[in-house]
């Protein structure tokens, strides 16, 4: 079954969303501020993405601005990035979309399509 962690608030989630209704894609949409990936479940899906770590966070969140993440990034380690990504659901780049074999962070369509598709 295919996981979206979303904010309903978010354009971007909305947009995802629809897409997904569109191509008939079955999903659970999960509220990413309310019920948020624990650090043990970000790690799972870091492993699964094959991204960089950098990529699970929201890096035009108020919240990331205003913690000063994008100075603060370079110099952590990944234990401490799991550890704040883990603390608040804002954090998190969003839609996040989860498939049996596939993690993607952010909407780009060709992406979902390629994913979604397998």
């Amino acid at each position: 079954m295919t996981k979206v962690y979303c904010y309903a608030r978010c354009t971007t989630c909305k947009k995802a969303l629809k897409w997904l209704d569109d191509h008939n894609v079955e999903h659970t949409v999960i509220d990413i501020k309310e019920e948020h990936p624990d650090e043990q479940t970000l790690r799972q899906l870091h492993k699964k993405s094959g991204l960089p770590l950098k990529k699970f966070f929201n890096t035009s969140g108020q919240l990331y601005r205003a913690m000063e993440l994008s100075k603060k990034l370079p110099e952590m380690s990944e234990d401490e990035m799991f550890k704040i990504l883990a603390s608040d659901g804002m954090l998190v780049k969003r839609p996040l979309l989860i498939t049996e074999d596939h993690v993607l962070t952010g909407f780009k369509e060709a992406e979902w399509e390629a994913a979604v598709k397998n």
